[in-house]
């Protein structure tokens, strides 16, 4: 959804500014503005939490949410993913080609790097997955954690969402429901909750 927010002067727009938000829901006691980082550079947490803090003071949206890797699952992607490969027999550039999933000629390198340093293809394959997709620099529990503690949103009121590595599975024990009248009823209850 794209708020637009405009300064008029007699009438007449002078300024305005656009904030677009992943997922706005708006319900009677509020309105839930969500926003899902999943693999971005970490400044877009930056940009989220000012975002809620302007559309908060501007009376748009009652509760800020942000949903991203936590700490756990960051810290156990390159096994989970080594796991994968595992599972999956992608052993070699062929299979990992054959999968469906295209590497550049720098990744390629990187992979024969490691093998020649003593991993496994799995191993460097997954290490070298996670470094270019996963790295330190992108969207993860900590670096949103960091930028709360310096107070950055404030004074909006946040619901923040670190996924743990417990939820990924490799098709053991999968169970599909559906929890969206849950996830409702769980936002305006704390809607009712934040504005008592």
């Amino acid at each position: 959804m794209n708020f637009i927010v405009e300064k008029r002067i007699n009438g007449v727009a002078r300024e305005a500014i656009s904030h677009e938000i992943d997922h706005v829901k708006a319900f009677e006691a509020g309105v839930v503005a969500c926003e899902i980082e999943w693999n971005n550079k970490d400044p877009f947490f930056d940009r989220d939490l000012e975002n809620f803090k302007r559309l908060h003071a501007d009376g748009a949206i009652s509760v800020g949410v942000i949903v991203t890797r936590g700490s756990s699952m960051q810290d156990e992607l390159k096994a989970m993913v080594q796991r994968f490969a595992a599972e999956r027999r992608l052993n070699s550039h062929a299979a990992v080609t054959a999968f469906g999933m295209s590497r550049t000629a720098r990744q390629n390198r990187e992979v024969e790097r490691r093998i020649r340093a003593g991993q496994s293809y799995e191993e460097a394959w997954a290490g070298q997955f996670v470094s270019d997709k996963y790295g330190m620099a992108t969207t993860h529990w900590s670096k949103l954690e960091d930028r709360v503690h310096r107070g950055v949103g404030n004074p909006c009121p946040l619901v923040l969402v670190g996924l743990p590595s417990s939820i990924v599975t490799f098709d053991e024990g999968l169970q599909l429901i559906d929890i969206e009248d849950e996830a409702d009823a769980l936002i305006e209850e704390g809607i009712a909750s934040a504005e008592e």
